[in-house]
Parts: C-alpha cells; sequence; structure tokens
C-alpha cells in the first residue's frame, strides 16, 4: 500500500492525510462498523441519491374564513397592563 504523504502528529494523537484531513484513534477505530452500516443500508435501500437542496418555503400567514391575514402585533405583557 502507499502511504506517501500521510503523516502522524504525535502531539495531537491524529492522523493527516494528504489532503488535510485529520482522524483521530476513535474515528479511525469506527471506520469498519460506519463502513459495514453503509453497506447494510444499501443492500436494504438500495444506492442512495444524492439530494439538491433546496430553498426553504416562505411561511404562510394566518389563514381565516377565505382571507389571508397579517399577525396581530406583538405587545409586551408589561404594556397591556397600563
Amino acid at each position: 500500500m502507499n502511504w506517501q504523504g500521510f503523516r502522524v502528529s504525535e502531539h495531537r494523537a491524529v492522523v493527516i492525510t494528504p489532503d488535510g484531513q485529520e482522524f483521530n484513534l476513535r474515528e479511525l477505530d469506527g471506520f469498519p462498523l460506519w463502513r459495514d452500516q453503509y453497506y447494510a443500508l444499501r443492500e436494504r435501500y438500495g444506492v442512495i441519491e444524492i439530494v439538491q437542496p433546496q430553498k426553504p418555503l416562505d411561511s404562510m400567514s394566518s389563514y381565516r374564513g377565505g382571507k389571508r391575514q397579517q399577525p396581530a402585533p406583538w405587545i409586551p405583557i408589561r404594556d397591556k397592563l397600563k
């Protein structure tokens, strides 16, 4: 296997890949489990396509009797008591 470009930071206990990603020992220990979970999901549900991000919908005003109404202005409780 070619390990050219990989580095180990003993001070921080991380493995650094040639493209700059860092993995600590706990993450490296979990990779086989993550891989097995991924293959199990893929076997069960098929290939998961990348979903294109969508813009959030505009919030709707309250609906009453066929007319859309604007919300009432917020009045602090201290001003209501006066």
